[in-house]
C-alpha cells in the first residue's frame, strides 16, 4: 500500500474514533450533571466518573449547579 493511501485510511480511522470519543464524553458530562442535580455528592460523582474533581466542579458551575451548603451531607459518615 502506498504511504498516502495508508495516511488516508489512518486519518479516517482517527476521525471516526474522535467522534465516538466526543460523543462518549458528552454522555458522561450529561450523566454527571444529572447525578449532581439529583443531590449526589460531588466526591461520589467524581469517583465514578472519568473526570477530575476540578472538572466536575467546572461542569457543575457551567450548568448552574450551586455548591453544597456547609454541614452534614447526604450519605456522609457521622
Amino acid at each position: 500500500m502506498d504511504p498516502m493511501t495508508k495516511l488516508d485510511q489512518a486519518t479516517t480511522r482517527y476521525r471516526e474514533t474522535e467522534a465516538a470519543h466526543n460523543a462518549a464524553r458528552d454522555a458522561a458530562v450529561e450523566a454527571v450533571v444529572e447525578a449532581l442535580e439529583a443531590g449526589e455528592r460531588p466526591t461520589d460523582v467524581t469517583a465514578r466518573s472519568p473526570f477530575t474533581a476540578a472538572y466536575v466542579r467546572r461542569i457543575a458551575r457551567d450548568n448552574g449547579i450551586e455548591p453544597a451548603r456547609p454541614g452534614p451531607k447526604k450519605g456522609a459518615a457521622r
